[in-house]
């Protein structure tokens, strides 16, 4: 497994991750606990052993599961997990947002427990608190990392503003987004800003939900209560217009001879040395498929070219309701 930098610290990790919401039912379907344990046990055979997690995933579930799978032997993972969204009944999204100093203390040894770990490898805000100062919640996080029970400090969906104002109170070593052939926003200031000052980039999604993938041709593919049924992607006239993208990824795989989740991958993969996707699957055949992206390099003609039929204006349209829209890029 290739190795990346997130960051100038020194938090090494292995080139593609796992993202593993999707083993707590976002998507519709029930957890399977025994599939996502094995897939975690085949990602560590293959070397994927930079994980991703929150505690809003289930919520609570998925990190659960990730501490029976990292059971007697944690150093195996470099592990990631996020705070920061709350359950909020009066919110329009049913979410919110906390970033307050007492909860991050609150919200990491919550996290730490439900692990059954000493410490978090990587310890992101999952969105920005708006009532709070960005300096206050980051400093908040310093002082677990001072303490040993975080090694490096994330943000997650944020503006090029507040990460700047985050770095002047500590470093940070990742910026994680939403990243991919259909979803270019980062690449409006964040990207190039993440690279100034020396942050590593996460992009989760790089599958564009799965949908990048090819396998999903009707809103009827998704179960009755699955997220993106919800998501303004995949709804009515819309949903048409983003399978003609899908058809896109499909003949360029084609003619590459790789599957088209290869060739989103490794895509993104190409963007810089310090970007390290986190594709998301809780089924094995899944995630070696995923894997066999890195070997997968393009030609500069052969971006050219995918440049060129996904231009950073793409409109695929918004990646969330309006009621999330709000929390992105704070």
């Amino acid at each position: 497994m290739q190795l990346r930098q997130l960051g100038v610290g020194g938090l090494k990790v292995s080139a593609m991750g796992l993202g593993c919401m999707t083993m707590s039912a976002v998507y519709g379907q029930s957890p399977d606990d025994a599939e996502s344990l094995a897939t975690l046990e085949r990602a560590l055979e293959l070397g994927v052993t930079f994980w991703d997690t929150a505690d809003v995933y289930g919520p609570h579930h998925n990190e659960r599961l990730i501490g029976r799978a990292l059971a007697g032997r944690r150093d195996a993972v470099v592990l990631a997990t996020k705070f920061g969204i709350v359950r909020n009944p009066e919110s329009p999204s049913g979410v919110g947002v906390n970033g307050r100093p007492e909860y991050v203390r609150q919200a990491c040894e919550a996290s730490l427990s439900r692990q059954g770990v000493d410490h978090i490898d990587l310890y992101y805000l999952h969105r920005v608190d708006a009532r709070t100062p960005i300096e206050e919640t980051v400093g908040a996080m310093a002082e677990l990392v001072q303490a040993g029970k975080v090694r490096f400090l994330g943000l997650s969906e944020v503006s090029s503003k507040t990460l700047e104002s985050a770095c002047a109170v500590h470093p940070i070593a990742a910026v994680q987004s939403e990243y991919s052939l259909w979803t270019r926003d980062p690449e409006r200031g964040v990207l190039e800003t993440c690279r100034r000052l020396g942050v590593g980039f996460v992009p989760y999604s790089p599958l564009g939900r799965g949908f990048l993938t090819g396998e999903i041709r009707s809103p009827d593919d998704f179960d009755t209560n699955d997220w993106r049924r919800g998501n303004p992607r995949f709804q009515g006239e819309r949903f048409n217009r983003n399978l003609q993208i899908v058809e896109r990824v499909q003949a360029l795989a084609r003619a590459k001879g790789v599957t088209s989740a290869q060739l989103a991958l490794a895509w993104v993969l190409a963007r810089g040395d310090s970007i390290v996707p986190i594709p998301g699957t809780r089924r094995r055949r899944y995630l070696e498929e995923n894997v066999e992206a890195l070997q997968v390099t393009f030609a500069p003609e052969e971006l050219a070219e995918i440049d060129a039929s996904f231009p950073p204006d793409l409109d695929a349209g918004q990646r969330y309701a309006d009621s999330m829209m709000g929390s992105l890029n704070g």
